[in-house]
């Protein structure tokens, strides 16, 4: 028998979530923390989260 349950990620329904292990939209979360970004108001918004990080991305390079 075992002591402690399997850690599941804790989330809300409505929470949207991109994850960067499984390259893939979850709500909930499903995945852990580490290879998630979120939460996203919607699926549109997650689905647009690499995106997203891409830009960032330019916009630091090019404050440097």
């Amino acid at each position: 028998m075992a002591l402690f349950k399997a850690n599941k990620p804790a989330g809300k329904p409505g929470e949207w979530f991109y994850c960067i292990k499984h390259k893939k939209v979850e709500e909930g979360p499903e995945c852990p923390a580490k290879d998630r970004f979120g939460p996203y108001p919607t699926r549109g918004e997650a689905e647009h989260a690499m995106e997203r990080v891409a830009e960032r991305n330019q916009d630091w390079d090019a404050q440097d």
